[in-house]
C-alpha cells in the first residue's frame, strides 16, 4: 500500500433505532478526509492554510490590501524616481508613526497635553479617519480659543442704515484694545482678556499702556544696575576684570576674600606678587574697591567738588567719573601722607575706580580699629600724643584736613596708630575745611576723653593747637560763628586772588596755579 491512513475510517453503522442517531451521548459521525504524508509535508500547503486563517481572522487587511496602495505591481519600478518617492514615503510614515508615539508617552493620561502636529510629514496621519474629526492635538485650530475681533473696513464703517457701526464705536474700540494688550512686554500679564470678551476703553488703555511701558524701563534700569554696579560683597564683571588682569599680570598672586564692608567701598585682602623695578609690592595688599552704585555719593559731591586740586574736572552730570575721581583724591592724599612720614598704607597702584595698597595687619588679619581695641592708661596717653602729632603734620605738611577722623578711621597696630580712609580728605582752603576740622577735634577730643586721659583737650583748644590760629571765643556757638568767618574770608580771597600757594612739596597731584 503506497500511502498511510492518517485517520481510521469509521465503523459502518448498522441497523438500529432512530433515536440512536440523534443520541448526545453517542459517537459523531465525522468523515475523515485521508492524505499522503507527502501532502502534509508540503510548504505550499501550509503556506494556503495560513493565508485561509489570517483572512478569516483579519478581513480588513485583506480589503485594505486591494486599495490603490502604492506597491510593486501596478507601478513602473525601473524609475529611480519613482523608487526614490516611494522609500520617501515609507520613511514619512515610520518618522509620523515615532511621532505619535512619543505623543503617547509625553502625554499620557494628563488632561493637558501636546501635540507634534506641525512636525509630521504626512497629513493627515490615519488614512480613514473621517474629515468631521477634529484633532485636538492640533492647537492651530483650537475651539476653546476666542477669534480675534475683525476690523473694520478701510472706509472706518461697516452696516448700512440704522445697523451701521464706526470704528468709533464704543464696543468695537473696547474689543480693539483688548486685543491690542498681547502686544505689550511679557513681563506684563494681561490675562485672557479676549477669552471673556473685555472691553476696554481708551482711557483704561492708555493707562494700561503708559504703566507697562514704566515697568519696562524700570525692569532694563534694574537688570543694568545690577549688571553695572556692585553689590555688598561682590564686584561687578567690569572690577572683575581688572582684578583679574592684576592677578595675570603678576602684580598679585591671588585674592583670599573681603575683610571690611562700608559706605562707599569694599576691602579685599590679597598676597603681592613679584616686585618690578619700578613698583616695590608689599607681601600682604588691601584691594579697595569703591562702589559704583552712586547710593552713597549723591550727598558726598561737596568733598569733591569745592576741591581746588579737582574742582576743574568735576562734573556733576558724569557721577561715574566722580567715583574714579574719589579714589584718585585718596591715592593723592595717601601719597602725600606718606611723604611726611605719617603712618598710613602704603599706595601700589590705581586702576579706574580700585586702589591697591599695603595690608595694615598680619596674616589675613587686619588691624583692629581704635574703637574695638582695649589699650592701657599709658597706651592711651601714647595713641593720643600720637594723633595730636599728625593731625599737625597733616595740617601744616601735607596741607591737609582728614574731614572724617574718628576711632573708626584709626587702627592700632604694632604699637601705634594707623590713619586710613582719607579719600574725603580736603585741603583748609576749602570752602568747609575749617569747619572739617573742628568736627575733627571734636571727635577726637570726646573719645580720648571718655578713655580717660586727663591729658586730652577739648574741642576749641585742639583746633588751636592743630591750626595755629588761636580763636578766642567763650562759648561753641561765637567759636564755630568765626571759623564760618573765616571760611568765608578765605572763600572771597580765592575768588579774587586766585588760588594760595602751597609750600609743601608736590607729589605729583594737578598743577597749581596762581592766577
Amino acid at each position: 500500500m503506497d500511502s498511510v491512513g492518517v485517520a481510521a475510517a469509521a465503523p459502518d453503522a448498522g441497523p438500529g433505532p432512530a433515536w440512536q442517531s440523534k443520541c448526545p451521548w453517542g459517537a459523531p459521525n465525522t468523515t475523515s478526509i485521508s492524505c499522503s504524508l507527502a501532502d502534509v509535508m508540503s510548504e505550499q500547503l501550509a503556506k494556503e492554510l495560513q493565508l485561509e486563517e489570517e483572512n478569516a481572522a483579519f478581513p480588513e487587511v485583506v480589503a485594505a490590501a486591494e486599495g490603490p496602495f502604492i506597491t510593486g505591481e501596478n507601478i513602473d519600478t525601473s524609475s529611480d524616481l519613482m523608487l526614490a518617492q516611494m522609500l520617501q514615503m515609507e520613511f514619512d510614515k515610520e518618522y509620523d508613526a515615532q511621532l505619535r508615539r512619543e505623543e503617547k508617552k509625553i502625554n499620557g493620561d494628563s488632561k493637558v497635553s501636546i501635540s507634534f502636529e506641525n512636525y509630521r510629514k504626512v497629513h493627515p496621519y490615519d488614512s480613514d479617519s473621517s474629515e468631521d474629526e477634529v484633532d485636538w492635538q492640533d492647537t492651530r485650530h483650537d475651539p476653546y480659543r476666542a477669534d480675534k475681533p475683525t476690523t473694520t473696513p478701510r472706509r472706518g464703517f461697516i452696516g448700512k442704515g440704522k445697523d451701521i457701526t464706526t470704528k468709533h464705536d464704543e464696543v468695537v474700540c473696547g474689543r480693539k484694545n483688548t486685543a491690542r494688550m498681547e502686544n505689550f512686554a511679557p513681563e506684563f500679564q494681561v490675562g485672557d482678556g479676549i477669552g471673556m470678551d473685555l472691553k476696554l476703553s481708551n482711557q483704561v488703555f492708555n493707562a494700561l499702556k503708559q504703566h507697562a511701558y514704566s515697568e519696562e524701563r524700570r525692569s532694563a534700569r534694574l537688570h543694568e544696575k545690577k549688571e553695572h554696579s556692585t553689590a555688598e560683597k561682590a564686584v561687578d564683571p567690569k572690577t572683575r576684570l581688572l582684578l583679574y588682569k592684576m592677578v595675570n599680570s603678576g602684580m598679585l598672586e591671588t585674592i583670599t576674600g573681603c575683610i571690611s564692608t562700608g559706605k562707599e567701598s569694599v576691602v579685599f585682602h590679597a598676597y603681592g606678587g613679584n616686585a618690578t623695578e619700578e613698583k616695590v609690592i608689599p607681601p600682604e595688599c588691601a584691594i579697595k574697591v569703591f562702589k559704583t552704585t552712586l547710593n552713597e555719593f549723591k550727598n558726598r559731591d561737596k568733598y569733591i567738588k569745592d576741591d581746588y586740586r579737582f574742582k576743574d574736572r568735576f562734573s556733576k552730570l558724569n557721577p561715574r567719573k566722580i567715583i574714579r575721581m574719589w579714589a584718585e583724591k585718596e591715592m593723592h592724599n595717601l601719597t602725600r601722607m606718606q611723604n611726611a612720614g605719617i603712618p598710613c598704607p602704603q599706595v601700589v597702584i590705581l586702576k579706574k575706580h580700585v586702589l591697591v595698597m599695603s595690608f595694615i595687619g598680619q596674616d589675613q588679619v587686619p588691624a583692629p580699629k581704635l574703637k574695638d581695641v582695649t589699650l592701657s592708661s599709658e597706651d592711651m596717653k601714647k595713641a593720643y600724643y600720637q594723633i595730636l602729632n599728625m593731625m599737625q603734620q597733616l595740617y601744616k605738611e601735607c596741607n591737609l584736613v582728614h574731614a572724617d577722623l574718628s576711632e573708626y578711621n584709626m587702627l592700632w597696630h604694632d604699637g601705634k596708630v594707623w590713619l586710613i580712609d582719607v579719600s574725603q580728605s580736603v585741603e583748609p582752603t576749602h570752602p568747609h575745611g575749617l569747619e572739617f576740622l573742628f568736627r575733627d577735634c571734636r571727635n577726637v577730643s570726646q573719645f580720648f576723653q571718655k578713655g580717660g586721659v586727663a591729658e586730652a583737650l577739648n574741642e576749641r583748644e585742639l583746633f588751636n593747637a592743630v591750626s595755629g590760629l588761636n580763636i578766642t571765643a567763650d562759648n561753641e556757638v561765637d567759636f564755630q560763628a568765626e571759623i564760618e568767618a573765616l571760611e568765608k574770608m578765605n572763600e572771597d580771597h580765592v575768588q579774587n586772588h586766585g588760588k594760595k600757594l602751597s609750600t609743601f612739596s608736590s607729589d605729583g597731584d594737578p598743577p597749581i596755579y596762581d592766577e
